[in-house]
């Protein structure tokens, strides 16, 4: 990402939820970007994995750049370079967790390495599950199916926004060391958005925005050291 900036309209008034941001975000690492309510995580997030276009400046998923790509190129980029894993687990309620992990794939119209699934589930521990429906699962579960469909089309890059918002602080865990085993077992990259402390330190490092503009960055920080960072940067916002 270079010199990306991302402005958004609202009626007579102009939103500058990034500002001329540049960063390299290292292949086969765990990146968390936080940052105050505001302060354009989310769109730094999308402008990353190409469901945004900037304002202006340049963004490059692996070797390719995407700022000047048409939509229909750009969603097959996502498709071929981006696994995605939400807040929400966004599962189809009628498909087994077979099918659901698989669905990326169909869509894209291509085949199921079927040694590369069974690894896939087995990393997640859905063995026993793979015949299921979501409703039959429980929540952590569900992110569980979510992350091993983000696995499943080999990509470059894995994008989580807030993937344990929705979880108990015990399952939040269980997703996040999952997190960190694939970077770490399988040379995944991941970028993280959240908002808490404790998820963060799962990363190799943290990158804190402010009104757009990445202040300060945290590498392998304790959750005590990146809450006091947080705490910190809320202040100086709030005294400005």
């Amino acid at each position: 990402m270079n010199a990306v900036t991302k402005t958004y309209r609202r009626g007579a008034h102009e939103v500058h939820a990034l500002r001329g941001v540049t960063v390299g975000l290292p292949r086969g690492g765990f990146t968390a970007v936080m940052g105050p309510s505001g302060s354009g995580k989310s769109t730094f997030l999308h402008c990353a994995a190409g469901l945004d276009t900037p304002t202006s400046g340049t963004v490059h998923l692996g070797d390719v750049e995407l700022s000047r790509m048409g939509e229909t190129r750009l969603t097959e980029l996502r498709r071929e370079k981006a696994g995605f894993v939400f807040q929400a687990f966004n599962l189809i309620p009628s498909l087994s967790v077979a099918d659901n992990i698989t669905l990326p794939l169909r869509l894209a119209g291509g085949r199921t390495d079927r040694a590369w699934l069974d690894e896939v589930v087995r990393r997640v521990g859905l063995g026993d599950r793979v015949a299921h429906r979501p409703s039959q699962l429980s929540g952590g579960q569900q992110q569980r199916v979510a992350l091993a469909r983000a696995l499943v089309t080999r990509p470059e890059v894995v994008f989580a926004d807030e993937p344990t918002g929705a979880l108990d602080g015990t399952t939040a865990a269980e997703v996040l060391g999952l997190l960190r085993q694939v970077v770490d077992a399988m040379g995944q990259t991941v970028v993280m958005v959240t908002h808490d402390p404790v998820a963060a330190a799962y990363a190799d490092q943290v990158l804190f925005l402010a009104e757009g503009v990445i202040v300060d960055t945290v590498r392998s920080g304790t959750s005590d050291a990146i809450a006091r960072r947080m705490s910190a940067l809320g202040r100086s916002m709030a005294a400005v």
